[in-house]
């Protein structure tokens, strides 16, 4: 098991300058969707890694074979701040911009890129029930010193925000990360980029209105035993289109496949590929077929400005509460049976104050189910220690 980490680390701190895309969110969910769970209160997660594309292709006249790749950098902050209440503080630490006066290789690059925000509510639905329901507002400050980066999502340097809902189904909801589930995310970007400057050229078009675009994903998640895995679609759908001289202004969907190793309840080790399904023709107008204009070209007529495909490595560490590093599965089940008493013991209160008695009697059956669930997996844990001791002492004798 040491082993395996040690060279996944070794290959993160090899690929670590060859990322690209958008910074992951960290918390729970799949690579790019979000679940509607929260981390619990008091947790503070911390989520770095790497996404990249690289492609060799024919530039000028001569023909000579190049690499050209794009690069980025991400990490997250998450923090339990509230049982329905999630902040996100996402730095990108490092992007590629590609261009600049022409030179696709020279090399420039954002360090450090824009800082994404995130306040996350969810965690909202019945006890009994396998759906959970949840929002999240989102805003991108411009912190970097270019924008309007090919290969990259479009992004004008104005402050973006947004906002997400979130839906996901447990097919085990008193144990939910240990059965598949179901995510589904729906967005709205609003990009704030009236007036702003695409290009080096003050000539060139403005955002003359605020341009949008529709956010939707949908996946899967299944864990196996010792790895887990996921597949998920997301779609972008512009709502009002950037100037021509933006790039990455076509609409684009990706499948994305992950897998997820977790060697420690308080470390989980991250792959994943990003295979484009579709991208619209491309429509930014270019200097060499537009004179008008002064975007630089991508320099290769079969680079799209969206990839055909992403690799992803990434590594989501808990750091907070100590005891993630030292309180084996049994005492966070009894951790988790002292709460759901306490759960009981209000709602028994309550239904002395309702008149709806038969609802109420429902919702403590459902939670009592889940307490003697959590009860029999204790028991069943401290079998297989006592069987590991037992063991353990026969091959010392």
């Amino acid at each position: 098991m040491r082993r395996v980490m040690l060279l996944f680390i070794i290959l993160l701190i090899l690929l670590a300058p060859h990322v690209q895309g958008t910074t992951r969110h960290g918390g729970k969910g799949l690579i790019y969707l979000h679940s509607a769970r929260l981390i619990p209160v008091g947790h503070l997660e911390f989520y770095g890694g790497t996404r990249y594309f690289g492609k060799v292709a024919q530039f000028g006249a001569t023909g000579k074979a190049l690499t050209v790749w794009n690069v980025q950098v991400f990490s997250t902050f998450n923090i339990g701040v509230g049982s329905h209440f999630e902040l996100a503080i996402s730095p990108i630490l490092y992007q590629d911009t590609h261009n600049s006066k022409g030179n696709i290789l020279d090399g420039k690059a954002n360090f450090p890129d824009d800082l994404l925000l995130g306040l996350k509510l969810g965690s909202f639905g019945a006890m009994e029930s396998p759906f959970l329901f949840g929002g999240m507002l989102h805003a991108r400050v411009p912190t970097a010193q270019t924008h309007n980066i090919i290969y990259e999502p479009y992004s004008a340097g104005a402050l973006e925000v947004g906002l997400t809902g979130m839906v996901s189904y447990f097919s085990n909801p008193i144990f939910p990360d240990e059965s598949w589930s179901l995510h589904g995310n729906l967005g709205y970007l609003n990009h704030n980029d009236v007036g702003r400057e695409l290009t080096d050229d003050p000539s060139d078009p403005t955002p003359q209105s605020m341009s949008s675009e529709i956010l939707i994903g949908l996946g899967l998640y299944y864990p196996a035993g010792s790895f887990d895995f996921s597949a998920e679609i997301n779609t972008r759908f512009f709502l009002v289109d950037p100037p021509v001289t933006a790039y990455s202004r076509e609409n684009v969907a990706y499948l994305t496949t992950g897998i997820y190793y977790k060697p420690y309840q308080w470390m989980t080790l991250e792959m994943g590929i990003d295979i484009r399904l579709f991208s619209e023709k491309d429509r930014s107008q270019y200097s060499s077929d537009f004179p008008a204009t002064s975007l630089s070209p991508p320099h290769a007529q079969d680079f799209p400005n969206y990839p055909a495909w992403r690799s992803i490595l990434g590594v989501k560490l808990g750091i907070l509460p100590r005891n993630l590093y030292s309180s084996p599965e049994k005492e966070l089940l009894r951790q988790r049976m002292e709460n759901r008493k306490d759960v009981l013991e209000r709602m028994m209160e309550g239904q002395k104050q309702t008149e709806d008695a038969e609802s109420e009697l429902a919702r403590i059956r459902a939670e009592r189910k889940k307490v003697e669930d959590e009860l029999r997996r204790l028991r069943k844990l401290l079998e297989e220690e006592k069987k590991k001791k037992k063991k353990k002492k026969g091959e010392e004798g």
